[in-house]
């Protein structure tokens, strides 16, 4: 069922292939989602948006997670997003299995999918076939569990920058989990040296597939960051992450980028970790094969839609 590697780029929007749309947060990718799917809606298609983010998918951190509104959504379906209690854990096998599914379906039922998302690896499991790690047993996670909570977060990362510089790199030096995650599968030999640029991404897809990924001038995405984290406090994003923590809120569904900060009201801390985080996003993103880059600096979301759709896809090897 995998295509192959040059058929990727050369789906150019045709009936049974996928369209990918990848970029930092707060680029613009819902405008851009919206307004392809009204081009495409004119020509007779069906578009339907595949969310591929990692938190999106919790009931009751929609103002959070960037959830596109009620408006949002009654001009373009949304798959695979506020579908889960907040108390739920989820994991990307998870979201791979229903990923698939969704497409699947979309595909044979003549639907256009839209792939919408800004995790990478989320990206990655919607599109392709992951080669998922195991689990590490108990004894070692709890191992580094005791270690977390003795040094924090900062310091573990810190030890494992020692340990696999390569693989600390793609880690937020907050991220207890996938910290703890990345020492135990280091200890049990399952966490190997990256063998080309950028092994989170594979050339080959499940379905042909036209990926795109959207950028800005770097402090007019800075600005954009700061101005969207200000409209979450404003529509309520503090009470909503009140309201899940009260809820009892997942480890996962706490990985919320801002969850933490907006629970102790330090909105400037989320603004940084978010620049922070489009940083690392936008460095990954220009690693992807076959990825056709747009800069949206100073151009409106149906400019971008249109180029997209006039501009055939490149054949790259």
């Amino acid at each position: 069922m995998t295509a192959p590697a040059a058929s990727i780029a050369a789906a150019a929007l045709a009936p049974g292939g996928v369209l990918a749309v990848f970029g930092p947060t707060a680029v613009g990718k819902t405008e851009v989602a919206l307004a392809l799917a009204a081009r495409l809606a004119a020509a007779g298609r069906r578009p339907v948006a595949v969310s591929a983010d990692a938190l999106q998918v919790y009931s009751g951190l929609e103002i959070l997670t960037g959830v596109p509104g009620p408006a949002e959504r009654a001009r373009l379906e949304h798959r695979l997003v506020s579908f889960l209690p907040v108390d739920a854990t989820f994991s990307v096998g998870q979201y791979a299995e229903l990923a698939h599914a969704e497409i699947d379906g979309l595909l044979a039922a003549g639907a256009t999918p839209i792939v919408v998302g800004g995790t990478g690896l989320y990206l990655r499991a919607a599109l392709a076939d992951l080669d998922l790690k195991p689990v590490p047993p108990q004894e070692v996670r709890d191992r580094w569990a005791v270690a977390l909570a003795q040094g924090g977060p900062e310091a573990l990362h810190e030890q494992l920058r020692r340990r696999a510089p390569w693989a600390a790199a793609g880690i937020d030096p907050r991220d207890r989990h996938r910290i703890v995650r990345a020492h135990a599968l280091l200890d049990m030999g399952e966490l190997e040296p990256p063998e080309g640029p950028n092994r989170l991404w594979t050339a080959d897809t499940r379905h042909p597939t036209r990926l795109v990924g959207l950028t800005r001038d770097r402090e007019e995405l800075y600005r954009r960051i700061d101005a969207r984290v200000e409209a979450m406090v404003a529509a309520g994003a503090i009470d909503e992450v009140r309201a899940a923590h009260a809820a009892g809120a997942s480890t996962t569904a706490r990985r919320a980028l801002g969850f933490d900060e907006l629970l102790a009201g330090d909105v400037a801390s989320m603004q940084r970790r978010t620049r922070n985080l489009a940083r690392r996003q936008l460095t990954w993103m220009r690693k992807l094969p076959g990825l056709e880059l747009l800069d949206m600096t100073g151009r409106g979301a149906d400019d971008v839609a249109a180029a997209i759709l006039s501009t055939p896809a490149a054949v790259r090897p």
